[in-house]
């Protein structure tokens, strides 16, 4: 396959990094969670005993960043996601890694990006962009069901606020908001199950990789 580059967005718990992993799978794509790549440099600041609005420190961090050693679990903490709310709105911050971002996606076949702002801000030229969103309630739901799969315990209540607080502060953030790019296809997971939402995708990418194939 040619180059050629998958934008993922939407809210937490869309269901959109599952997808983005499938996707990569299927077509043989790297893939990178650039949420990931926030908590990481939260993580090293954390580590480093450095303030968390240190912006120069954050952006020396996301310049330094070894994307191939970031590990899902440790950076899944609750406190590194707090944390990492803190480095996405420096603008310093989300610079340094949006050219990081950008960087992974221009080498080798292609790639699988998934995030907030990859179709409208890191790489608005992808060939296909999909915005994954679900109800608030629904995302709530499946995020109380994985931590309880998970042997943890939790409250639906306080998931569902948390959520609402995120999608709030996602999108209305002054630096690269959460919204779909203007190109950008809905994928609607509310009423989907993943590989429901896995065959509507492979459909829309299908169809791009046949259209260029006539170009």
């Amino acid at each position: 396959m040619a180059e050629f580059v998958v934008a993922i967005d939407g809210p937490a718990a869309s269901g959109k990094g599952t997808l983005a992993r499938l996707i990569a799978a299927h077509y043989g794509l790297r893939h990178l969670d650039t949420g990931l790549t926030y908590r990481a440099v939260a993580k090293a600041l954390l580590d480093a005993g450095q303030p968390l609005d240190d912006e120069a420190a954050a952006e020396q961090a996301a310049r330094s960043l070894d994307l191939s050693a970031m590990d899902r679990g440790v950076l899944a903490d609750h406190a590194i996601g707090e944390a990492a709310s803190k480095v996405a709105v420096m603008p310093a911050a989300r610079r340094a890694l949006v050219d990081r971002q950008r960087e992974f996606a221009a080498h080798g076949t292609g790639a699988v990006l998934d995030g907030r702002d990859i179709g409208t801000v890191v790489l608005p030229g992808a060939p296909v962009k999909l915005y994954v969103t679900a109800s608030a309630k629904v995302r709530a739901a499946r995020r109380y069901h994985e931590i309880l799969a998970r042997g943890g315990t939790a409250d639906e209540a306080e998931i569902l606020a948390d959520i609402l607080k995120r999608d709030e502060r996602d999108s209305t953030r002054a630096d690269s908001p959460m919204k779909p790019a203007e190109d950008a296809h809905l994928l609607d997971t509310s009423e989907m199950d993943i590989e429901t939402a896995f065959r509507a995708a492979r459909a829309i990418i299908d169809k791009t990789l046949a259209d260029r194939k006539e170009t």
